[in-house]
Formats: C-alpha cells, sequence, structure tokens
C-alpha cells in the first residue's frame, strides 16, 4: 500500500512499506514554496522522512530538498553530481547514475533517463519499488521510445508524469508515454505552476482511459491518494 499526498508542481510526500516490512516516508523533488503548494518547509520539523529524491537541478526540482533533509536528517538521493552538491551543503546522500539498482537495503530504486537539462547532472527519472508497489516518477522529460523499456523492465503500479508542455511533455505526448509505459494509475503533474505549462487535467484523463486500460487519478495540491 501507498498514501501519496500531492504538494504541487511535481512534489510528492508519499508513504509505503519497503522491502524490510518498515513503513517509509519519502519526498520527491520537494520544491514546497512553489504557488499551489498546501505546505511549507517547517511543517517537516521534526517530522519523519527517509529519502528525499531529487530527479535533476533545477530550482523547481531540487527546491527545497536541502533545507528539509536538514530539518528530518533524510538522505537525499539523486544522481551523482546532485548527490555531491548535497553533500558539500552538510547532507547525507545517497549517489547514483542512470540505469543501475541503487545500494539502498530497504528500497529497490533505479535512476531513469529523462530527455530534458539540468545545473548539475543530467536529468532523470526514478523508479522505487517497496515491498508491494512500485512508482515511477519521470521527472521533467519529453517524450521518448526507452519509456517503453521502464514499463516492460519494473512494471510501474503508478507513474507520475508532466503534462504542462512548454519545458517537458504535454498532454498528447503523456498519453503516449502512458500507452509505453503501461502502468495501472497514472497522475498527472508539472502543470498549471506558471502560466506557460497551463493545462486541463480532464482532458488528459479522457484521452488516456479512451486509449488504455490506465486509470487516471487527478489530484489537487493536499489531496490524497491511497493505492491499492
Amino acid at each position: 500500500m501507498a498514501i501519496i499526498k500531492y504538494l504541487g508542481h511535481s512534489a510528492f510526500e508519499i508513504t509505503l512499506t519497503g522491502l524490510d516490512g518498515s513503513e517509509k516516508n519519502i519526498l520527491i523533488d520537494p520544491w514546497v514554496e512553489n504557488p499551489l503548494s498546501p505546505v511549507k518547509v517547517s511543517d517537516y520539523k521534526n517530522r519523519k522522512v527517509d529519502y528525499i529524491f531529487v530527479t535533476h537541478d533545477h530550482g523547481d526540482h531540487l527546491g527545497n530538498a536541502i533545507e528539509i533533509a536538514k530539518l528530518t536528517g533524510a538522505k537525499i538521493v539523486g544522481i551523482f553530481e546532485i548527490a555531491l552538491y548535497a553533500k558539500e551543503q552538510g547532507v547525507e546522500s545517497i549517489d547514483g547514475n542512470i540505469g543501475g539498482r541503487l545500494k539502498i537495503d530497504d528500497l529497490d530504486v533505479v535512476l531513469t533517463p529523462a530527455t530534458h537539462s539540468s545545473t548539475r547532472g543530467a536529468p532523470t527519472g526514478v523508479v522505487i519499488r517497496g515491498k508491494d508497489i512500485t512508482l515511477y516518477h519521470a521527472g521533467d522529460t519529453g517524450l521518448f521510445m526507452e519509456m517503453s523499456l521502464i514499463g516492460e523492465l519494473y512494471m510501474p503500479d503508478i507513474a507520475f508524469l508532466p503534462i504542462g508542455g512548454h519545458y517537458t511533455m504535454g498532454i498528447r505526448e503523456a498519453a503516449k508515454a502512458v500507452q509505453l509505459i503501461r502502468p495501472k494509475i497514472a497522475i498527472p503533474m508539472h502543470y498549471n505552476t506558471f502560466p506557460p505549462i497551463r493545462a486541463d487535467p480532464e482532458e488528459f484523463k479522457k484521452l488516456v482511459e479512451k486509449q488504455t486500460p490506465t486509470k487516471v487519478v487527478i489530484l489537487k495540491p493536499g489531496d490524497t491518494f491511497t493505492y491499492p
């Protein structure tokens, strides 16, 4: 089971069961100062956060990861250059690179390609597998054919996909990504934070559910979704 809370933009707070059977609390791309966010950095003081996953080093994704890690003692997980930067800021981190399983005992983690840019290191997505669920957060990306391999190799139950266009996939491309990945659930993200990425998630839902058996779950910032 996983409890997923949407924090706006591409930020998520997730509770799931780790491979060791213990409860894990994770954040992905925690830019919690985004205009739509229902939380603030200080809300994480004295809270348990085990890992913070950062897909790439842009301000709207690395976001408040360092601050939250300092408040909580969470480990930052990301590509080598981001993990090195975290260590330089006095934060414990786990570094990796694209395509190989990271050596984390209680979660199965793989950094995946993303077609985008990044200030430090290459942009990535991330696959996170716990005891009974596999998640794929695509980060910021355009559509690419290797998404079919992510679906084939890791069979994610839930895929978090950008739909806002301009800097990432738009609705049409993200719907095609669902066809390639074949998740049970698709959750749209990275839309409506700024004028250039205005998009209608209902349009994405309609297109995906017409073309595929995947169910689209639309979350407003602050909403939670429990799977299964």
